[in-house]
């Protein structure tokens, strides 16, 4: 984990001097970096790095109902209802990685997508990505989920869904944004399906 003597170069305002990796698995980098502040002092930075991009998709059944998975979250060790979400690795177009999440976590397919919108998570320590959608036209099939998933399906109404992005019953980023842009598309005359 010795530095990486040339990593040396500007970013934005900053200046890295020297990179080296923290820790490292399959899924994240962290990194140590070296850095000169916009204000010439030095300092230090870490940033985690994803090896896979996130996607996410609004799914909504012909009843306006929208398809929320539920489990729970390692991390914030409390159970969390969200969109169908999932990573993309390196190499695999975005809108298959989801189709394909989608289909091992719910058993449903889409015949229509719409992409709704890019985003950064967390941008202050993460370069996380991600996408999401809005699919409709559902066909409904098995659910063949990771042995180590164990995932809760609920389908409910629109407006309850957006209810609970604003009374912090869904409290993941990309399952607010998704779902109350779904709800400004609908204020503002766009079809968002609804």
């Amino acid at each position: 984990m010795a530095d990486d003597p040339d990593t040396s170069l500007p970013v934005g305002p900053w200046r890295r001097r020297s990179r080296r990796v923290a820790y490292e698995n399959p899924w994240i980098t962290v990194w140590h970096d070296e850095v000169d502040r916009p204000d010439g002092s030095p300092g230090i930075y870490g940033l985690v790095h994803f090896a896979n991009h996130a996607a996410g998709v609004v799914v909504l059944d012909e009843r306006d109902r929208l398809l929320l998975v539920g489990q729970h979250r390692y991390t914030l060790d409390s159970y969390s209802w969200e969109i169908p979400e999932g990573g993309v690795p390196a190499g695999e177009p975005e809108l298959d990685g989801i189709r394909r999440e989608l289909r091992e976590e719910t058993g449903v397919e889409a015949a229509v997508w719409h992409e709704l919108g890019r985003m950064h998570l967390s941008n202050s320590v993460t370069d996380e990505a991600a996408t999401i959608y809005l699919a409709t036209g559902l066909t409904v099939g098995v659910a063949e989920p990771e042995p180590t998933e164990q995932i809760e399906i609920r389908w409910t109404p629109f407006a309850d869904a957006l209810a609970m992005t604003l009374d912090g019953r869904i409290t993941d980023a990309m399952s607010v944004v998704a779902i109350q842009r779904v709800a400004l598309a609908r204020v503002a005359g766009g079809s968002a399906a609804g």
